[in-house]
C-alpha cells in the first residue's frame, strides 16, 4: 500500500493506531511463534475500523544483533523491501534548552515510556510512501496519518533525493523522489535485550483492506527465520578490478575553477558550492550490502549507519557522521559539520593536524557559512536557538571535522516539516546561497546524486531523526558499487587538495573493498553508466 496515493495527505489520521505488547520471550524462536499466533488470533476477530495500524511486539530477554538477524532473512524474496538504521552514540557536548513546564511536550521533564533502540532492521512493507514529485507537506501529512505519539516505535524509515527537481538516473529510479517504509517485521536491538515486532496497516480508501493486509503479513511471517546469521565484520573478501571516477580529475579541476571564478566575481552572490564525485568500483565478487554495513559499523561509533532498499532495487548504504536534525516532541537538535583533515598516525601528529584545521582561514570560512546558515534557518521557525560549542573538532576514525552543536525549540510539533524543508539542503552538502549553489550543481555535475547528500532517517509520532546521506554508496545486484563523496568550494580552495579530500572521504569503502592499486584497471570515465 502506497500511503501517498489518492491525495491521502489531505485526510485525517487512520481510525486506529495502537501498540500491543505480548509476554517476553526467552529467544527469537519463541518470539516468532508468539507473533504468528497473535496475528492469527487478530485475524479471527478483526478490527471494525476501515483504516488503521497495529504494532504487535514481543520483548526478548537477550540482546540480539540487528544486522545478523536481517542477514538471516537473506533467502527471502528480493521483492520485499529492507531497511536498517542505527543512531550514533550521543555526543557529550550537545546543548539543551531548559523549559519550565511539565506537559510532556519535549521539555526533558516528560518521562520516556520506551527504550530507544540501538539499531532497527525491518523487512516487508506494512505501508510505504513513494512519490515522483518533490517531498511536500501533503506527503509528510500522508506519513503522519499512520504515526502517533502513543505508539512511538511505529516509524517510517527512508530517504529523500538531494534534488528532486532533477531527473533520476536509471540506478535511482526505484527510489522516486522519496521513499519511506513502515516495516512488516522489525527487529529492535536494545542495550541489554531485543524486541521482535510486526506491524499491519490497512486503509479501505486506498484500496488496501484488512484482509489484503493480513494475508500479506502472514505470508511474510511464514518466511521469517527465527535465527541469526553471523556476518563478516572485517573484510568483504573481494578485490577491485576496475575503477571509474565521474568527473575525471581534469573535469573536476575545470568545474572547481569555474566555481572559484563565480565566487570571486560579482555576477552572482555565490559564496560556496559543494561539488561531488561518483566512483564506480567493479569487484570480482558481488558485495552483500549487509556485510558492507557490518564492516562500516565497526568503525562507526560516532556516525549513523543506514541501509535503504526498495523492492528489487539497489541498496543505499552509508556511514554518515552528520545529523540533519532530531526532533523529540518540541525539542530540536542539529549540527554544522564542515572542513576536513585526515587523522594523524601518532597522537602528536593528530593533535597538530587538528590545530591546523582549527586555525585554517579557508576551513573556517567554509565552516562559518554552514553554522550561521543553519542557525538562521532554525531562528526562522523556532522560539530559541542555542549554539554550543560554536566551533570544535569532531574526530572520526579516518578524518576529523570542524563542528558545532545547535539546539532549538519548536512552537508546534507540526512545524517538523518546515524544519526538514529549511535545513535540507544545508550549505555543508549544497552551498550558499542555496538556489545559486543548486543551479551550479545542476549545470556542472554530470551524474545523478540520487539520495546521496539527502535526508536519511525516520519519522515517528513522538520524535523523528535524520542524518545527512553522505559517506554513502549504492550497491547493485551485480559486481558494481557506486561510492559518493563531496567537497566544499570556497574562496581559497585548491582543486587538487579537494580531489585528495574526496579520496580521503571515500577511503572507508576503498579499504573494505581491499583496494590494491596494482590489481586495478583504472579508468577515468566521462559517463558513469548504470549498475550491473
Amino acid at each position: 500500500m502506497n500511503g501517498c496515493a489518492a491525495s491521502a495527505g489531505d485526510r485525517c489520521a487512520v481510525s486506529l493506531r495502537e501498540t500491543r505488547a505480548l509476554p517476553a520471550a526467552s529467544a527469537p524462536q519463541e518470539a516468532v511463534g508468539q507473533l504468528r499466533a497473535a496475528v492469527a488470533a487478530l485475524n479471527a476477530d478483526p478490527p471494525a475500523s476501515s483504516s488503521g495500524i497495529i504494532r504487535i511486539e514481543v520483548p526478548i530477554r537477550q540482546r540480539g544483533d540487528a544486522i545478523e538477524w536481517l542477514h538471516a532473512q537473506r533467502q527471502m524474496q528480493s521483492s520485499l523491501p529492507r531497511c536498517f538504521f542505527s543512531a550514533r552514540t550521543p555526543l557529550p557536548d550537545t546543548p539543551t534548552i531548559a523549559t519550565g513546564d511539565s506537559n510532556g511536550n519535549g521539555n526533558g521533564v516528560h518521562k520516556e515510556q520506551w527504550e530507544q533502540p540501538v539499531s532497527v532492521v525491518g523487512v516487508g512493507s506494512a505501508v510505504f510512501f513513494r512519490g515522483t514529485d518533490p517531498f511536500s507537506l501533503r506527503d509528510w501529512r500522508a506519513i503522519k496519518r499512520f504515526l502517533s505519539r502513543d505508539c512511538p516505535l511505529i516509524r517510517a524509515y527512508g530517504a529523500i533525493r538531494f534534488d528532486a527537481t532533477s531527473d533520476a538516473s536509471v540506478e535511482w529510479e526505484d527510489y522516486g523522489a522519496f521513499y519511506f517504509v513502515v516495516p512488516q517485521v522489525e527487529f529492535n536491538e536494545l542495550e541489554e535485550s531485543s524486541v521482535l515486532a510486526t506491524t499491519i496497516a490497512w486503509d479501505d480508501s486506498l484500496a488496501w483492506t484488512w484482509q489484503s493486509a493480513v494475508e500479506e503479513l502472514q505470508s511474510t511471517l511464514h518466511k521469517i527465520s527465527p535465527c541469526s546469521a553471523k556476518v563478516n565484520r572485517s573484510t568483504l573478501q573481494t578485490s577491485i578490478i576496475n575503477l571509474n571516477h565521474v568527473p575525471t580529475k581534469a573535469s573536476w579541476d575545470l568545474a572547481v575553477t569555474k566555481a572559484l571564478q563565480m565566487i570571486k566575481g560579482r555576477q552572482t552572490e555565490l559564496v560556496k558550492v559543494v561539488l561531488a564525485r561518483c566512483s564506480r568500483y567493479i569487484t570480482d565478487t558481488c558485495i552483500d550490502p549487509l556485510e558492507l554495513l557490518a564492516c562500516l559499523k565497526v568503525e562507526g561509533q560516532n556516525a549513523y549507519q543506514f541501509c535503504i532498499q526498495p523492492p528489487d532495487a539497489p541498496a543505499f548504504v552509508g556511514n554518515s557522521p552528520e545529523q540533519l536534525f532530531h526532533r523529540k516532541y518540541l525539542n530540536i537538535s542539529s549540527e554544522a559539520l564542515a572542513g576536513t583533515r585526515a587523522r594523524g598516525k601518532t597522537r602528536a601528529d593528530d593533535f597538530q593536524i587538528g590545530q591546523d584545521l582549527l586555525l585554517s582561514i579557508k576551513e573556517d570560512t567554509e565552516f562559518t557559512i554552514v553554522r550561521d546558515s543553519i542557525k538562521k534557518k532554525l531562528e526562522m521557525i523556532c522560539n530559541e536557538v542555542v549554539v554550543n560549542p560554536s566551533k570544535a573538532l569532531r574526530k572520526l576514525p579516518r578524518v576529523q571535522h570542524l563542528s558545532a552543536q545547535l539546539a532549538a525549540r519548536l512552537q508546534n510539533e507540526d512545524d517538523e516539516f518546515d524544519i526538514l524543508n529549511a535545513l535540507h539542503p544545508s550549505p555543508a552538502v549544497c552551498g550558499l546561497p542555496t538556489e545559486e549553489a543548486r543551479q551550479f550543481i545542476r549545470d556542472y555535475e554530470i551524474f545523478d546524486r540520487g539520495m546521496y547528500a539527502g535526508p536519511v532517517g525516520w519519522f515517528g509520532g513522538a520524535e523523528s531523526e535524520f542524518a545527512v546521506g553522505i559517506r554513502s554508496a549504492l550497491l547493485g545486484k551485480g559486481h558494481s558499487t557506486l561510492v559518493y563523496a563531496g567537497a566544499g568550494i570556497v574562496e581559497g580552495t585548491n582543486p587538487s587538495f579537494e580531489w585528495d579530500e574526496l579520496d580521503l572521504k571515500a577511503s572507508q569503502f576503498a579499504k573494505l573493498l581491499q583496494y590494491q592499486e596494482q590489481h586495478i584497471y583504472y579508468q577515468e570515465a566521462g559517463n558513469m553508466g548504470t549498475l550491473i
